[in-house]
């Protein structure tokens, strides 16, 4: 286990990690182009929700490279990142289900976001979250489904319009999910040890 961890915080490893998640955080943003550009500015942090998660990862990974933490990030990465990561796969096989095939742009988006869900709790060990942030973290996360299941600026799926009710009640409760498995992994668990 030493080994891994020595790993995961190597400067050469984080700074690969970085360099990915940059590149795969602007190829988000320009995914989200069409539907940022006919969003209302109001809404507009809310809308590219993959794209935000692993920016949130980036901002991490910098300081994990200078050697600081910030738990807001920390929080607002592992969060989001299980998240979007998780809902994107499960989108991604609904629009199989639906579609009846899959093409290789789903199958990238299907292994890209499963990475982003397995990259921010690999790091869950190094961060340094307390109640108070993943407070602060569990209203950003369920006021961004406020804004997509109310507002309906939700990632576009047109395949899947006739499904969202079912989407924004998944998504709500995969919400919750995330931000009790961030409590237990990064609060609770490490409250034990330290005990």
């Amino acid at each position: 286990m030493n080994q891994v961890f020595y790993i995961l915080k190597s400067k050469t490893f984080l700074s690969l990690l970085l360099t990915i998640n940059i590149l795969g955080t602007i190829y988000g943003y320009i995914w989200y182009g069409v539907q940022l550009t006919e969003t209302p500015s109001k809404f507009l942090l809310f809308v590219p929700d993959s794209p935000t998660a692993s920016l949130f990862f980036v901002i991490v990974l910098f300081a994990f490279l200078v050697n600081k933490n910030l738990p807001i990030f920390e929080g607002l990465a592992i969060v989001t990142l299980f998240k979007y990561g998780i809902w994107a796969v499960f989108m991604n096989i609904l629009v199989f289900i639906v579609n009846e095939s899959l093409n290789i742009v789903g199958m990238m988006l299907i292994l890209s976001h499963l990475g982003m869900a397995i990259q921010g709790l690999l790091y869950a060990p190094f961060y340094k979250i307390k109640p108070l942030h993943l407070t602060i973290v569990a209203i950003w996360t369920l006021h961004n489904d406020v804004i997509d299941y109310v507002f309906f600026m939700m990632p576009r799926y047109s395949l899947l319009n006739q499904y969202t009710p079912q989407i924004g009640y998944f998504t709500f409760w995969l919400s919750i999910g995330s931000i009790l498995l961030t409590y237990y992994i990064c609060i609770y668990r490490k409250g034990k040890r330290s005990i």
